[in-house]
């Protein structure tokens, strides 16, 4: 079994087919629980890795939320409102989180692969 990538926090650039954009990592536990937490938007997306499911209590705004694999591979995508849970999918090795209507503008849908460059 191929081991796969060991992500830190930090920042770094998404990958969507030619769009980039800025993208936050949340790898260690404080950041992956506090999320977007007390925040009122976010500039780009934030990847939770390890996370296979998420909430939006206490949340001020509407996400939009893509299931990874560990190649990066969208399994799925959702719009969640503030107060909900997500059923977890089993195969999801990371989340990506961001505004709603985010994902479909830049073209996230099950099977793109994404690419994140850190440093």
């Amino acid at each position: 079994m191929r081991r796969g990538r060991r992500w830190r926090d930090g920042t770094g650039t998404l990958r969507v087919g030619d769009v980039s954009l800025p993208v936050e990592i949340a790898a260690s536990y404080g950041p992956r629980r506090r999320g977007l937490l007390g925040r009122n938007g976010i500039e780009g997306a934030l990847l939770l890795t390890p996370c296979n499911s998420v909430h939006t209590f206490r949340m001020r705004f509407t996400i939009d939320v893509a299931y990874l694999d560990r190649e990066l591979t969208v399994l799925d995508v959702h719009t969640l409102k503030p107060g909900r849970l997500s059923a977890p999918r089993l195969r999801a090795r990371h989340v990506l989180e961001a505004e709603a209507g985010s994902m479909t503008g830049w073209g996230l849908r099950p099977g793109v692969r994404l690419a994140i460059e850190t440093g």
